[in-house]
């Protein structure tokens, strides 16, 4: 990939020996057609910068900004609750969404009314936020916008192992990983700047997200293809679209495992970036000023590493090795603000972290997608291991709430999230159907 934006690099040709996912299935898939999979490749990028950069806006900026301004004494209380009770949504709607996803069967597709009906929800309820003048209204309007965002955010991640060959996805998963850090960086900015005039940061916020995502669906139309059958559809199938037996499918459940335990850690302090910048760094009110600056950093080291990362596991067949090493090195990033509690030490953790998060984000959805069990339930399942991110999004906040409330500071959240972060890269050594 073209590291200053330009166009993918050309595809790389399948590992005709390469193992199946999970399930030991042969590859179910025929290689897709080139040139719709260089269409799907040009609006990869762009499609999976859209959606982080509006979380990255909202969560990493305005909305903690609001909280504060409605509610300046109980703020990190406040932050909390909205915070976990929306990753807690997430979790209820993405294994639903996906399995919905699953049956669907339109002239345009079986994912893009979802990603294109849950954008222009989402985006309008965006745009509302910035009217809301209380903690508890705050609240319900964001859980609407959450609701509707992974509406179309699980189906678009779900074009992945529909339409990508196996021996291809490191490629679209570094691609992935620089628009994630890329929108999440851009976020940061326009919310820092508009950070005295919140209408304008969530309009502008949504206006943005809608463009990319309405250029997404056309760039990336799904094209003609057979469809698996679809499953049956019960009350207790859309109940069971929250499992997956970990003893019939043991390299899903490792996988889960490793991503819930590092990204817990990581969860630990991001919820509390702003917070941090200016309690524990002593920042105060110019903490703010700073958040760019520290996604800047950031991004660089993810652009570096997320580019290479992805297409290099592609050539060598391998992906543990890289969440393995991922962790390690975000552990270290982790635990420097604790031994160096000032703005150079917080810049230099988030050029480690960023080097650990372009490691894991470029071959994080690749080797997630080569463990789920079934093609005719991808969307499904992409829900279910997709847990391991919404579950530690709801529960690091009430758990770093309540040590930061218990310990009187934010010194205990550093060695708690690096031990987590190794954790999860032991945890993904016990994969064995994926090298």
């Amino acid at each position: 990939m073209n590291p200053a934006g330009g166009a993918p690099a050309p595809l790389p040709a399948a590992h005709p020996g390469r193992e199946a996912g999970a399930s030991g299935e042969q590859e179910a898939q025929l290689p897709a057609p080139s040139a719709a999979l260089r269409r799907l490749a040009w609006a990869w990028l762009p499609g999976n910068a859209a959606f982080p950069f509006m979380w990255a806006a909202l969560a990493g900026v305005l909305v903690a900004l609001q909280v504060a301004r409605i509610d300046p004494a109980g703020k990190v209380h406040s932050l909390g609750l909205i915070t976990g009770a929306a990753a807690f949504t997430t979790l209820l709607v993405q294994p639903v969404v996906g399995r919905l996803s699953d049956n669907t069967r339109t002239r345009w597709g079986r994912r893009s009314p979802w990603i294109l009906a849950g954008s222009v929800l989402g985006a309008a309820a965006v745009a509302v936020m910035g009217y809301v003048q209380s903690v508890g209204l705050l609240l319900v309007v964001y859980l609407v916008v959450v609701l509707t965002v992974n509406s179309a955010q699980l189906p678009m991640s779900a074009l992945m192992p529909d339409r990508v060959p196996t021996a291809r996805r490191g490629l679209f998963a570094s691609l992935a990983a620089v628009g994630q850090s890329l929108g999440g960086l851009l976020g940061q900015l326009l919310a820092s700047a508009t950070h005295s005039h919140l209408i304008l940061g969530y309009w502008s916020v949504a206006l943005v997200m809608l463009v990319v995502m309405l250029a997404f669906v056309v760039l990336s139309r799904e094209s003609a293809q057979p469809q698996p059958p679809r499953e049956d559809f019960s009350w207790r199938a859309l109940i069971g679209s929250y499992w997956v037996n970990p003893r019939r499918n043991p390299d899903f459940g490792w996988v889960f495992a490793s991503r819930f335990l590092l990204l817990t850690g990581y969860f630990l302090t991001n919820s509390y970036q702003l917070y941090i910048l200016q309690d524990y760094i002593g920042l105060g009110d110019r903490a703010v000023g700073y958040v760019p600056l520290t996604s800047v950093v950031t991004f660089t080291s993810v652009l570096v590493f997320g580019a290479v990362g992805g297409p290099l596991s592609d050539r060598l067949g391998r992906r543990r090795v890289f969440v393995q090493l991922s962790s390690y090195v975000f552990a270290l990033g982790l635990l420097i603000p604790m031994v160096w509690p000032t703005v150079a030490g917080v810049l230099l953790s988030n050029v480690v972290g960023g080097i650990g998060y372009g490691i894991f984000g470029s071959v994080d959805s690749a080797l997630m997608t080569e463990v789920l069990p079934t093609r005719a339930g991808y969307g499904k399942d992409l829900g279910v291991i997709n847990l391991s991110w919404s579950l530690p999004q709801s529960v690091s906040p009430f758990v770093a709430g309540a040590l930061i409330t218990a310990t009187g500071g934010y010194t205990v959240l550093f060695p708690l999230g690096a031990v987590l972060a190794v954790a999860g890269g032991v945890a993904v050594l016990f994969v064995r159907k994926v090298r």
